[in-house]
């Protein structure tokens, strides 16, 4: 059964970003600020397809990405398959960031909230209706991000590390947290872990 799983994931994870050669839609940005690997990003309005999962974050991860990847490959009132965009996104429920002692990529209750942004071109109105109750579409208005690149397999320890070196460097670079952290991964499980790109990224305000 857990060979199955695997496979099946590595099987959905091929047919969604294909090969490396293969390129992926990814939102489109602003770089308001450069700085080796961290960034300020203005991203424009954008419309999602979201679940809200429990469990530890990798599991949570794969569950939520087995319901949107449904979703998109005709999981739908129209049966219309969906481009998949990157990244995929996560981020714990209902945390705040506290500036004084920042509160990192951690679970709330084991809660999560994963996304898939759609490819452009695509209104609520034009998305079809997900035949599971449990996806969400919404849009989102436009928001400025602070984020930080790293490699790497994303685990849980370096994900919290991470998320503190970004809070960090949002200070430092005269921006205000204003939300959670989130974690955002483009590559497919197969990619070796030193070419894997993950971001964290947090809502910000300030800067130019």
């Amino acid at each position: 059964m857990i060979r199955k799983r695997i496979l099946l994931t590595a099987v959905l994870m091929f047919s969604l970003f294909g090969s490396p050669a293969m390129a992926v839609e990814e939102p489109a940005f602003k770089t308001v600020v450069k700085d080796g690997n961290f960034e300020v990003r203005d991203y424009p309005a954008l419309v999602v397809a979201e679940v809200t999962v429990t469990g530890e974050q990798k599991e949570a991860a794969n569950k939520g990405f087995r319901m949107l990847a449904g979703y998109i490959f005709g999981g739908n009132k129209r049966r219309q398959s969906i481009a998949m965009t990157s990244p995929v996104a996560q981020e714990p429920t209902s945390e705040k960031i506290a500036m004084t002692a920042p509160v990192t990529q951690t679970q709330n209750a084991g809660t999560w909230t994963v996304r898939f942004t759609m490819p452009r071109g695509y209104t609520l109105d034009s998305l079809p209706e997900p035949n599971d109750p449990k996806v969400h579409l919404r849009r989102l208005s436009p928001e400025r991000f602070a984020v930080l690149r790293f490699s790497g397999l994303a685990r849980q320890s370096d994900v919290n590390a991470k998320s503190e070196e970004l809070v960090a460097l949002t200070r430092t670079h005269h921006f205000r947290a204003i939300g959670n952290v989130s974690l955002a991964q483009y590559n497919p499980p197969w990619t070796l872990w030193f070419m894997r790109r993950n971001e964290v990224m947090i809502p910000v305000d300030g800067g130019p």
